[in-house]
């Protein structure tokens, strides 16, 4: 099992970008969360096995369609959150 926190920035938010994770995160089968940051970017924790969070940071790497991603930061983490996806109100 892999956890990981990764932050998106770039022209990714208000594009759709945390729900388009959360689908990309369920047809993945990965586990964590997502939320707008107030500096503008975008911040996810993932947790599952290792090729399928490999997966889910290239999606973020590349967005949905509306979205610019200029950066992606990624940290290994513990997770804090259910073995579930969910969008989190903004940090």
């Amino acid at each position: 099992m892999r956890h990981v926190r990764v932050i998106v920035s770039g022209a990714v938010q208000g594009v759709g970008f945390r729900y388009s994770a959360h689908d990309a995160a369920a047809r993945l089968g990965v586990a964590g969360w997502v939320r707008n940051r107030h500096d503008g970017s975008v911040e996810a924790e993932l947790h599952g096995e290792e090729g399928r969070v490999d997966q889910m940071i290239d999606w973020l790497r590349k967005g949905p369609p509306a979205a610019h991603v200029e950066r992606v930061e990624v940290s290994e983490a513990t997770p804090t959150g259910p073995l579930s996806f969910d969008i989190r109100e903004d940090a």
